[in-house]
């Protein structure tokens, strides 16, 4: 934080204003609950700095009160299970099958290769038998690009675990099993337009490998974290700050994910985002966890926590969980 005000940029919220634009909270829809940071990766990019040797993971208790809140809560149509790699929590088929008990939809955020992981050797199946969406890494179809940017040996079980969810029905249109890729540059730069970029992916990977997907997301890397840390090194952290603000877009700053989304953290605390649960500001201000509410549409009316890192979510073409914006 304190770099960001150092560079003299105007607040997002000044931003916000000079165009006339106040973001209340909508009612909530969407539950996206981080289960933990152990990952088999460690990935530049990654806004959690999740891997191999992280140990915080959420515990059972956890797990039955948000799915206590979630019974209560008709509204919230979605679980959205991100990680570290979510499948990796000892909890998560429990998760995933309550929920889809209680007839919610269930997003795995999947970085493909823990499909490979002991323990994992039937995950795919069991993604496929609950028909959970899958929405799996994948920042791009090169090699060089993927591995530069998470870690040698990643891309060749990438694709062999697309395959294979392929091969489960994962992707293919009329199947009902959603399988959607992420791009996030590779880099301190904005993403290309989502639908040219998909358009791209889709020709290279079925003409050089076979796969097939639903969808292509495009996410901008947020300056937080290890993507900031990673600036920092490069001497681009100004000029990347700058490239946020000055394409800071009106039109997709009132889809920004916050305005619909809960966000939990791995030990139960609640935060606008999975940003904001990665620098620590909690809910509306003032920390609170799970079991400090009755209910989740309690938190419908509080204010939404901007900082100077949500110019991430709103530049360009606007960037969330589910791709550009506009």
């Amino acid at each position: 934080m304190n770099a960001v005000l150092s560079l003299s940029l105007p607040s997002f919220a000044r931003s916000l204003r000079e165009h006339g634009l106040a973001l209340p909270r909508l009612p909530l829809e969407i539950l996206q609950v981080n289960v933990g940071k152990l990952c088999d990766l460690a990935c530049q990019h990654c806004h959690v700095e999740a891997g191999p040797k992280r140990t915080e993971i959420m515990q059972a208790a956890t797990v039955d009160r948000i799915l206590e809140l979630l019974a209560h809560a008709p509204a919230v149509h979605t679980l959205d299970l991100t990680g570290g790699a979510p499948e990796l929590n000892p909890h998560f088929r429990t998760l995933v099958r309550e929920a889809r008990a209680l007839g919610r939809t269930v997003i795995d955020r999947c970085n493909l290769t823990v499909l490979f992981r002991p323990g994992q050797e039937d995950t795919a199946e069991f993604l496929a038998a609950q028909g959970v969406k899958v929405v799996a890494s994948l920042p791009c179809y090169s090699k060089a690009n993927v591995e530069k940017q998470r870690g040698q040996h990643v891309f060749d079980p990438s694709l062999r675990a697309l395959r294979q969810l392929n091969a489960l029905g994962y992707g293919h249109a009329g199947s009902g099993l959603e399988l959607d890729l992420v791009y996030n540059p590779l880099g301190a730069s904005l993403p290309p337009a989502q639908a040219a970029l998909e358009t791209t992916y889709r020709r290279e990977l079925a003409e050089h490998f076979g796969i097939v997907f639903s969808r292509l997301f495009t996410i901008t890397n947020m300056p937080i974290k290890r993507f900031l840390h990673l600036l920092e090194r490069e001497g681009r952290y100004e000029t990347y700050m700058r490239t946020l603000l000055e394409a800071f877009n009106p039109q997709a700053a009132p889809g920004v994910m916050c305005r619909n989304l809960l966000s939990v953290s791995w030990d139960g605390l609640l935060y606008d985002c999975d940003f904001n649960q990665a620098l620590d500001l909690p809910l509306g201000g003032r920390q609170r966890s799970v079991w400090d509410i009755a209910r989740l549409a309690d938190i419908e009316h509080g204010p939404i926590v901007f900082a100077n890192h949500c110019y991430g979510c709103t530049a360009g073409a606007g960037s969330s969980c589910g791709g550009s914006l506009t």
